[in-house]
């Protein structure tokens, strides 16, 4: 039960989450096209993927379900595992939901399409501490609800 699956490739919150997991005992499994170094722990499980569009993500979906936690900035892996129950957070903090994809979803496909015709040449936001807070926040908020929700303490 729970464990949390990190799109790691670009993921800038690796050790927020290492520090949460090991807080409640949670297995973390990275997921990447490269190798990367990760601490010597039971828990943790670095699972590199051979290279290719969405290999790491179709990884990801493949085993990730109900009361599992899901990190990636990566909208499109966010939809896909909401659909298999999973939980999923974004590298800022901000919780993908049944509620707000959809539009989440409206708005990438939106930039991405004023991008292609030179209407706006900026990506997002650099990460910001205010950025790792509200992840560390969203994580232990994800977890304490499906712990509650599993009559775990």
């Amino acid at each position: 039960m729970l464990d949390v699956f990190v799109d790691a490739d670009a993921c800038p919150v690796k050790q927020e989450v290492f520090r949460v997991a090991k807080r409640y005992g949670l297995k973390v499994i990275l997921v990447s096209n490269s190798w990367m170094r990760i601490p010597a722990s039971s828990w943790l499980e670095l699972v590199v993927v051979d290279k290719g569009p969405d290999v790491a993500d179709d990884w990801i979906v493949e085993r990730a379900g109900k009361d599992d936690i899901v990190i990636s900035g990566d909208i499109p892996l966010a939809s896909r595992c909401l659909k298999k129950g999973a939980a999923v957070i974004g590298n800022t903090g901000r919780p993908f939901t049944e509620n707000n994809i959809g539009d989440v979803l409206s708005l990438r496909n939106l930039l991405t399409d004023l991008r292609e015709q030179g209407m706006i040449t900026g990506g997002p936001k650099p990460f910001a501490k205010k950025d790792r807070s509200r992840f560390l926040q969203a994580l232990d908020e994800t977890i304490v609800k499906i712990r509650i929700r599993n009559g775990i303490r």
